[in-house]
């Protein structure tokens, strides 16, 4: 088998072999195979004889954030979205996102590819909702600096997804992110649907003022303070990756 080694590099596989066995002294070993001193004295201390990788030892973006990085990957393990969809549904909240950078930030965390489903399990479609009905829910991202919540509101009939990054899960942030949502929608939301690991019993509804335009677009007061008191008392919420300042 062929030995594939590096463009400069000045010695074989077998030469690193006999220097790593050799008990000569370094002056020794680099008159007999010209090498230099340095060069002999780092292939004693390998314990291998390939070439070491070369490049970043640990593998980071130079495009996004750690905390960036942290929410595509909480998006796309909540969503299950195609490629195209979750570029879509980040860049309002990461407008610096391109194609490119999204798929290798799901290369280096191991979820570029959708799970296959198994051919002997049968098939168990989505329940069919009317255009407007939008499933939400909230994903716990962690970072070295903070636990941060992802929103996530997506409609599965037309795959629109809106997604955004808070530092609380109370019930004012929910408000607000209804709110958004309620902006962001090309079209009428008749239905906010809860989480499946809502709380039955509701907060208390105290939601402030500018809460008034939401809930014109999506129901009566009531029905917005209980959803948005409901998705904040969801418990628990779906835990997210956590990032690293490395990573």
């Amino acid at each position: 088998m062929g030995q594939v080694l590096h463009g400069s590099a000045t010695t074989t596989h077998a030469i690193r072999t006999a220097i790593q066995r050799s008990k000569a002294p370094l002056k020794e070993l680099a008159t007999r195979y010209g090498l230099n001193s340095k060069t002999v004295a780092k292939w004693r201390k390998r314990a291998f004889a390939h070439d070491a990788r070369m490049g970043p030892k640990v593998i980071r973006s130079t495009v996004l954030a750690t905390e960036e990085e942290a929410v595509i990957v909480a998006f796309r393990k909540h969503t299950l979205l195609p490629l195209d969809d979750c570029l879509y549904a980040l860049q309002a909240t990461i407008p610096h996102l391109t194609r490119s950078s999204l798929h290798r930030c799901l290369q280096r965390h191991g979820i570029s590819r959708l799970p296959e489903v198994e051919a002997n399990k049968p098939k168990q479609p989505f329940k069919t909702y009317p255009i407007g009905y939008f499933h939400i829910g909230i994903a716990e991202v962690r970072t070295d600096e903070a636990k941060l919540y992802l929103f996530v509101a997506i409609d599965r009939t037309c795959k629109f997804a809106f997604a955004k990054l808070h530092r609380k899960a109370d019930v004012s942030t929910v408000a607000g992110f209804l709110e958004a949502l309620v902006d962001a929608v090309p079209y009428q939301i008749h239905t906010p649907g809860l989480p499946t690991t809502a709380s039955s019993s509701a907060m208390p509804s105290s939601i402030a003022q500018g809460q008034q335009r939401a809930t014109g677009c999506i129901g009566s007061t009531g029905r917005v303070s209980n959803t948005a008191s409901s998705i904040a008392s969801a418990s628990p919420i779906t835990p997210g990756p956590t990032a690293k300042s490395s990573a």
